[in-house]
């Protein structure tokens, strides 16, 4: 019989690894297995959004006070460079949400066959600035003038032309050239070179142009219904994992109702300075107004404001005419939560 010696070193460090082991075993036996439960629940959840603009607080702020942790998600939070990127990373199953509006690229998808549907909604109407130079007095004063966009069929694409239909006027009658620019910070600093005459921009972008002296036709708080801001999944999605769903909406009505509370208004600041890239949480106010006061705390998507949206891109294009507003909506989820808040 052959016998293995092992020194004094290697002993002790044998006697150390199994009382490390033992150790262990008793914690998780103490614990219920609640430890390595709780590392395994973690479930791996994809946020999308294009373009940047503070409509996608609620995600940014869910993200940094931990909402989605306290759920058991490990949020991922990615921006895309435009809509139609993200759209097809939604249809890629590289993201589960995608947060944006009723647009020419979400609703074209839907159009198209993907199973996209708006499973929440945070702003249910039609809010921005439309800023322009200074040589332009009133709205009819854009016609045969360039307006900057990020993308044909974006959000700001969208915006624009439901305000040109607000003020009576079209693109192609009146020779408004639609000339795709980029994001929103791409906008400003086009608007600012006189490479465009104006832009819809969102309020925090919008009021930093204004104390430089730059003119907002009109503050966009109108009557307009439309799904401004939305979050958007597959419905294929739901029917397979409803409780990341359901975890991922809650963790959204929390961000909403955080964001509404006063006394949290400094760490909504420094979270929208943070996504938004703002070299101060100062230049957030705008949009924190803007979220503070827009979001909808019930989640609910706004059938009105879909039909609205389909009205004018039928315009545009007559396939969307062949689209119902109730296969756009799936309200399981925010229903239920709606029923626990009363």
């Amino acid at each position: 019989m052959k016998y293995i010696c092992l020194t004094r070193t290697a002993l002790r460090a044998c006697v150390l690894l199994v009382f490390i082991s033992s150790l262990l075993l008793i914690v998780f036996a103490l614990s219920g297995g609640s430890v390595l439960y709780a590392a395994s629940a973690t479930q791996k959840v994809v946020f999308s959004f294009a373009g940047v603009n503070e409509r996608y607080g609620c995600v940014f702020v869910a993200k940094d006070q931990k909402f989605f942790d306290e759920q058991g998600l490990d949020a991922q939070i990615v921006q895309m460079r435009n809509g139609p990127i993200a759209i097809s990373a939604m249809a890629g199953g590289e993201a589960h949400f995608y947060t944006a509006s009723a647009t020419g690229a979400t609703l074209g998808a839907m159009v198209g066959g993907l199973d996209l549907v708006f499973v929440g909604g945070l702003i249910n109407k039609l809010d921005g600035n439309f800023v322009v130079s200074h040589k332009i007095k009133n709205p009819a004063d854009l016609k045969g003038k360039i307006v900057g966009i990020q993308s044909i069929g974006g959000g700001i694409w969208m915006y624009t032309l439901l305000a040109l239909d607000h003020w009576g006027l079209d693109a192609d009658r009146d020779k408004i050239q639609l000339r795709v620019i980029g994001d929103q910070a791409v906008l400003v600093q086009s608007l600012t070179a006189g490479i465009i005459d104006g832009a819809f921009l969102g309020h925090t972008f919008g009021k930093m142009l204004e104390r430089q002296g730059y003119r907002t036709l009109t503050d966009a708080k109108t009557d307009i219904a439309y799904q401004n801001t939305g979050i958007l999944t597959r419905r294929s999605f739901i029917d397979k994992s409803p409780d990341l769903v359901e975890k991922s909406l809650r963790s959204l009505a929390k961000a909403v109702t955080f964001i509404q509370e006063p006394e949290n208004k400094p760490a909504v600041l420094r979270s929208l300075a943070k996504w938004l890239r703002l070299p101060r949480p100062e230049d957030a106010e705008a949009g924190y107004e803007t979220i503070r006061n827009g979001y909808d705390r019930r989640l609910g998507a706004t059938k009105e404001g879909l039909r609205n949206a389909l009205r004018i891109l039928s315009k545009v294009d007559v396939k969307f005419s062949r689209l119902k507003v109730e296969d756009l909506v799936d309200e399981r989820i925010t229903k239920k939560l709606e029923k626990e808040m009363k």
